[in-house]
Order: C-alpha cells, then structure tokens, then sequence
C-alpha cells in the first residue's frame, strides 16, 4: 500500500484556516429564467480547513466531488457539493467560489436587433461545524451552519449631474460596474437582479447597437443623470424591499472619462 504522506502528523501545533484548489477552470450548468438551463465554464476555488495535527488535505477529492456533479453544479446542487466536500475531506468547514460568465439575450431598444450581452455572475458557499449554540467551532459531531451568497456585475452607463448642471454643451458620462451580492431564503434569478440594477443606472448597456439606438440611449442618459450615489441607493432601495433578501451588498464604481481616478459607492444591508 502506497504511503498516505497527507495523513501523517504535524508537530507544529499550527491549524490552517484554508487550504486547497484555485483557478480550477471547469463546465456547469447554470438555471436559466429563459430556457431553464445554461452551459458555461466557471473559475472554481474549493477550500477546506486543516487541523493542527495533520499535515496536508488530499488535493484530488475537491475534483472527484467536482466530477461526480458533472453537469449539475448549479445553484440547487450548490448545497450538496460543500456538504461533500466537508464529509469527504473530514473536515469541519468547507468553503466554494464559483465565478463564471452569464449571458442574457437583448433587443436594443429602437432597432430591436438581438444580441447577446455578458455578465460576471458567482456563487459563494461555507459550511462549518458549529456547537448547538452555534457559537464555538470544532471539527466532531454537530449541526451544520451553512451560508451560501450570489452575486452578479452588471456593466452600466452614468451621466454625471454636476457636469450637466454646470455644462452649456452636454455632460461626461461613462461606463460603471454595479456588482450585488445577497443571500436569499428562495431561489432568486439573476435576470431579475440584473432588471433591478440596469434600471437605476442611466442608460443600459447593449452589445448590439444601430445609430437610432445610440440617439436613443444618448438623449435617455441626459435625461437621467446619476451620481455612483444614486444608483447605489436606488439598488439598494429596490433590495430592501425585497422580503426573500436576508442579506445584500450593492458596490457601484464608475471608471470616470473625465478624471484620474474611479468613483465608487457601498451600501450593506
């Protein structure tokens, strides 16, 4: 038999928080609101933690967990691939990102030429040990806490107020990244984040656009100038109004076209 090196102790009394794979290119299937199912390549990172007495984890299991959900790793087998994780590690906590590229069909808004626009969509997973109280974790016999977190970046266009207000000739606008994270009590689709963003912003953003629709979403933007703060607050006002949201961050960072730096906006709640 081929000697086990990960098992064998550690004298150092030293635990590790997390260890193990990242930059794991890797398929999954995503729920589309469209067409049920969406295939797509994901960037995977898969951590455990290690106790003091040990001195590796075992590398190849993250991917044979993987493996064994090929083709269903979405956000209803989320849950299950860190409770295996965790199990067949023997470890008391298991975390999970999951980063990939979503894609929405859009018709532009005059021409109504179709075209597919791209999205930055992740999943964010932990599951621990914990006591019944929920207060100490140990590695042992105990309920399982775990939380799971989506999130989506949404590419927007923002023309500034304050250029408006005090421009004779037009106003700078310029491209932004609105990027919501939440935890939900039911499934929540990214259609409908991505809906609730792209209507605080000044104007959309299209990959396909034809001169009747940039006139269109030129003269929308002017009439509808935002600050990173409005659209920050104005996402987060549509959020907190939402009951199956237990938890959200809303981040909103415009790459400025007129000065040398970017403005951004937080807002948790």
């Amino acid at each position: 038999m081929l000697k086990d090196v990960q098992n064998l102790k550690d004298k150092r009394g030293i635990a590790i928080d997390k260890v193990g794979i990242k930059n794991l290119h890797y398929p999954i299937s995503v729920l589309d609101k469209a067409k049920s199912f969406q295939h797509t390549v994901a960037d995977i990172n898969m951590y455990v933690d290690l106790p003091h007495y040990f001195k590796g984890t075992h590398m190849s299991r993250f991917l044979e967990v993987l493996n064994e959900h090929r083709g269903e790793i979405s956000i209803v087998s989320f849950p299950d691939i860190l409770r295996k994780i965790k199990k067949v590690l023997n470890a008391g906590s298991a975390s999970v990102e999951i980063e990939f590229p979503y894609f929405i069909e859009k018709a532009a808004p005059v021409s109504g030429k179709k075209s597919l626009m791209e999205y930055i969509c992740y999943y964010n997973g932990t599951i621990r040990d914990v006591t019944k109280k929920g207060s100490v974790p140990f590695s042992g016999t105990a309920d399982d806490e775990s939380v799971i977190i989506i999130g989506v970046k949404v590419p927007v266009n923002t023309l500034c107020p304050c250029s408006k207000e005090i421009s004779k000739y037009g106003a700078h606008n310029q491209r932004g990244i609105v990027s919501v994270s939440l935890e939900f009590s039911k499934l929540i689709w990214f259609e409908d984040i991505i809906a609730d963003v792209e209507s605080c912003a000044s104007s959309p953003i299209y990959s396909l656009l034809k001169r009747e629709d940039e006139r269109f979403l030129t003269e929308h933007a002017y009439e509808n100038p935002m600050f990173v703060e409005d659209v920050a607050r104005c996402v987060a006002g549509i959020l907190k109004k939402n009951k199956n949201i237990k938890w959200f961050r809303v981040e909103a960072e415009n790459f400025e076209s007129i000065h040398n730096h970017n403005a951004y906006a937080m807002i948790e709640g």
